[in-house]
């Protein structure tokens, strides 16, 4: 076989997206080349084929030999295209100073090329990241901006995607999330439509999904991950983005309580970042898998996940906190929970730690830190608009409601949690929020009501493998005190039995005085007597005080 047989059929298998084939015909055409080598073009897809396998190695040395070849050549704008991708691909390695010394280079042989010339674009995508990492955003945002701009003129759809992306997940991070979500939109059209290479394709889809989950917008995020894997099963030679899909896989199928393939999805996922030489990226996937294992009741499996996760720079909050609340070191969880809050700033970062805070400050009694922590997610869900958060948000509001023995408040907020979380087929989601339910109604005084409710929550929890919630759902089933009054309505009948008034009992008791009214009216009619005094011999009698 000759090298032009060899270069066509290295063609025709990049064109099918068969990465191996297309990398063995280039190299082989390029041995038989001898000193000619292969053409700048032909080791553009040669590099391009070496980092879809996963072999960044001979992508580098690819790149470097067109960046070569086209400097002597006397050809600027194509060496400066070469320049980026070194730059591009030595970044994403972690070669950050190597990389950044590309990116420095190609915009110094730009110094006398024309101002219009797409490859500016390109360069402006490396100055996007860098304002980023320099806490610059409105240089940022310039970036994003030249880059769109610069796409549209010259009709580039890579450039326009990436740029689109740049922006749109801007947008998400400074809490205008519906435009941002509208943008990565735009951005995935090039992508559905196949006009994007695959690099940028694969780049993109990862980008558009994890900004989805990082707004809880699953269905956007569900849908997209679909199409991903799909894409990612037509190149099964591929390796970049596979452990990505993987984790968002992972998620979904978490989402959908389908927690045995959860952990699968999380532990490939794991299992390609170390094939692509990526293992920092691992630390999402082994904080995901630490949240699955927490609601299995796996405790020291969950912990050994978040140790690793932390190994890997990725600090897995509020999980590791939730987890030592379930261990009893809740303290120790509301400090962690304090400190996260505290050197957390962007809306979209916090909307991912307030659900959880919300449910360790309750524990640690902290209720006005929740009760803020609570309000503010409620209004970042309203403002965000997505269907995950605000169902997250009606949940913490019930929780708080609850807290403050105020059932009123509480039920409408825990039934929009359960049908918002029924709506995104989270089947132990809204267990969770008929827990609430079935809490509020018990307040309420309707205990068949609640028993209802708290019976469908126990048998969810049992289906799905969610043992601590399933043994504290039986406990609120079976727990009876005299008369069959709740936790509460004991503690305001001991101090109607000490002498106290109403007012005197909320203030003891932290709640207004309709709360202590309506726990009277409840334990009148639980104990069927008339009056605080009867109530009170009652109390005597069976030995309540």
């Amino acid at each position: 076989m000759g090298i032009v047989d060899d270069l066509q059929r290295a063609r025709s298998a990049f064109e099918q997206r068969d990465w191996a084939v297309a990398y063995e015909r280039l190299a082989a055409a390029d041995r038989e080349s001898g000193d000619a080598g292969l053409e700048p073009g032909e080791l553009q897809t040669l590099a391009t084929a070496a980092y879809l396998l996963g072999d960044t190695d001979s992508c580098i040395r690819a790149l470097q030999r067109g960046y070569r070849t086209l400097t002597d050549r006397g050809d600027v704008l194509g060496a400066v295209r070469f320049a980026f991708w070194l730059a591009l691909v030595l970044n994403a390695r972690g070669e950050a100073a190597i990389g950044n010394g590309w990116a420095t280079r190609a915009e110094r042989l730009m110094a006398d090329q024309p101002a219009d010339a797409v490859e500016r674009g390109y360069l402006r995508i490396h100055d996007f990241f860098r304002c980023l990492e320099h806490g610059d955003p409105s240089g940022a945002m310039a970036a994003a901006d030249d880059i769109v701009a610069m796409a549209r003129r010259h009709g580039d759809p890579d450039l326009l995607a990436q740029g689109l992306v740049c922006k749109g997940r801007l947008l998400l991070y400074s809490g205008r999330v519906p435009e941002g979500l509208a943008l990565l939109d735009e951005a995935m059209v090039g992508v559905a439509a196949g006009e994007l290479s695959p690099i940028f394709a694969g780049s993109v889809y990862c980008a558009m999904i994890e900004g989805c989950q990082e707004v809880l917008d699953f269905a956007r995020a569900a849908a997209w991950t679909t199409a991903l894997t799909r894409w990612c099963e037509s190149q099964p030679d591929l390796v970049p983005y596979t452990g990505q899909c993987a984790v968002h896989r992972g998620q979904i199928l978490r989402l959908h309580a389908a927690y045995p393939e959860a952990l699968a999805e999380f532990e490939d996922a794991c299992r390609r970042y170390a094939a692509s030489g990526s293992n920092a990226a691992a630390g999402l996937a082994l904080a995901e898998r630490g949240d699955v294992l927490r609601v299995r009741g796996d405790l020291a499996g969950a912990e050994a996940s978040y140790d690793e996760a932390s190994g890997y720079g990725y600090e897995a909050q509020p999980g590791r906190a939730l987890l030592m609340v379930a261990r009893g070191r809740v303290p120790a969880a509301v400090t962690a929970v304090r400190r996260v809050l505290a050197e957390t700033g962007g809306p979209v970062q916090r909307s991912r730690l307030l659900a959880g805070a919300v449910e360790v400050l309750l524990a640690g009694d902290a209720r006005s830190e929740a009760e803020a922590a609570a309000e503010e997610l409620a209004k970042t869900a309203e403002s965000f608009g997505c269907a995950g958060l605000r169902a997250s948000a009606a949940y913490s509001s019930a929780l708080v409601a609850l807290a403050a023995d105020d059932p009123e408040r509480a039920l409408p907020h825990a039934r929009a949690a359960a049908r918002l979380w029924d709506e995104l087929q989270a089947p132990y989601e809204v267990a969770r929020a008929k827990v609430l339910i079935g809490r509020a109604l018990r307040l309420l005084g309707d205990e068949d009501s609640a028993t209802a409710e708290l019976s469908a929550a126990q048998r969810a929890f049992a289906a799905v493998g969610a043992r601590p919630a399933r043994h504290d759902t039986e406990r609120l089933l079976t727990r009876s005190t005299a008369g069959g009054l709740t936790g509460r309505e004991l503690d305001v009948l001991r101090l109607v039995a000490a002498g106290n008034s109403n007012a005197e009992i909320a203030h003891r008791l932290v709640l207004s005085d309709k709360t202590v009214a309506r726990h009277l009216t409840n334990i009148f009619a639980k104990l069927d007597v008339g009056s605080r005094t009867a109530a009170a011999a009652y109390a005597r009698d069976h030995d309540l005080l």
